[in-house]
């Protein structure tokens, strides 16, 4: 299975080992493989046993020769996506492989329905292909041998694969194949992504209740079910993933750091935290950040509130503020005036709490994430 095919931007942290590069295109595997792998080798083992008289040791050879088979087809289905996407344009970060497959990260949208259609379909088109072929090895080898089983298991999992992926459902490719087509007809990326990603909840649903109802009727192995179970769940959660995403990049334009940016309140670089605080307290619009400058006023760093509370009283007078400030030159800066787009890709790739809003060489504000998040998520906030 592979219910996670395709992603868009992402905030560039990873828990995969990168193992190299295919056409260019970075590959991680995911430490989850591992488990992947016991789980497939293990089932597929004792099925090779049974069919093809086989012990032991060869049972397990042959169950892990099957999921290198099954991941060199997930790779090439990725590969389907990632060439085609940049074929068009888009930038490709890297593939990475996973318990339940694998996805492909790519550094933005499809700028066109048309586009995001090709994308979509690409990775299917090459599990067609790939199934097709070895359906038709599988039909020319002899039955009952080895090579003939697993010509066979390589088709079914393309196949299975092509077949699950054209679901029409996020974040499964037919799911983005379904938000192509209504974005085409709408004319509105984000209604498009939350209708697929509300049918890509349907899908999820449904998948549970399959696999329960073949488990019941003995047509799926038991120790599937809680693999099966999970790719539900991955369905679920990517489904839901996908409508808030449409619903925060649909408020994106409403962000304005003229109006999110708190004020800056300066004190010279050695004062007391107590001074600071009280100098803050009586002088400072509400909210204002504190920075530190030198002697020439420039400010060089922006004061920790909570380093600076968890200073204990007695060595208060003996601190200065410099030594609970972060270096200005270690903070992610935003121009002042910059579109939302641009501010949401910095946060992206510089996932931070706070921002350096500039003008020139001035700062002329700070952005809380706290702030930028209300902006994005009302509701949400107001839920907690």
């Amino acid at each position: 299975m592979k219910p996670r095919s395709r992603a868009p931007r992402r905030s560039g942290r990873r828990t995969g080992l990168t193992v190299g590069r295919v056409f260019g295109v970075p590959l991680h595997v995911n430490v989850s493989m591992l488990l992947l792998t016991l789980l497939i080798t293990v089932t597929y083992a004792e099925f090779a046993r049974d069919r093809l008289d086989l012990g032991p040791l060869g049972g397990y050879l042959i169950g892990l020769g099957f999921v290198v088979s099954l991941l060199g087809s997930v790779l090439l289905h990725e590969l389907g996506h990632a060439l085609t996407a940049r074929r068009y344009g888009i930038g490709v970060r890297g593939i990475t492989l996973e318990l339940l497959g694998g996805y492909t990260e790519m550094e933005s949208d499809a700028p066109t329905p048309r586009v995001d259609l090709l994308v979509s379909l690409a990775g299917p088109a090459v599990s067609a292909v790939l199934g097709a072929i070895a359906v038709g090895v599988t039909m020319a080898l002899p039955p009952h041998t080895l090579a003939h089983q697993l010509a066979l298991q390589v088709a079914l999992s393309n196949v299975i694969v092509a077949l699950f992926n054209i679901l029409p459902g996020l974040p499964l490719d037919g799911g983005r194949a379904l938000r192509a087509a209504v974005w085409a007809l709408t004319r509105d990326r984000h209604r498009a992504t939350e209708i697929a990603g509300w049918v890509g909840r349907a899908v999820a649903v449904g998948t549970a209740v399959l696999v329960v109802l073949l488990t019941v009727q003995r047509l799926l192995v038991p120790l599937a079910l809680p693999l099966m179970l999970l790719v539900a769940v991955t369905l679920w959660r990517g489904a839901g993933q996908s409508i808030r995403y449409a619903r925060i990049s649909r408020r994106v334009p409403l962000i304005d750091l003229a109006r999110l940016a708190r004020p800056v309140f300066a004190v010279p670089t050695g004062t007391p935290p107590d001074e600071a605080q009280r100098r803050h307290a009586a002088q400072a619009p509400a909210g204002a950040a504190v920075t530190v400058v030198d002697g020439a006023g420039r400010p060089v760093a922006l004061v920790d509130p909570a380093a600076a509370d968890a200073v204990p009283p007695e060595r208060r007078p003996w601190v200065a503020v410099d030594a609970v400030a972060r270096p200005l030159d270690r903070l992610p800066a935003l121009p002042a005036g910059v579109a939302g787009d641009r501010v949401m890709e910095t946060v992206q790739r510089h996932p931070a709490a706070q921002y350096v809003v500039t003008a020139g060489e001035d700062v002329v504000g700070v952005l809380h994430i706290g702030d930028l998040a209300q902006v994005l998520e009302p509701t949400r906030k107001m839920n907690r």
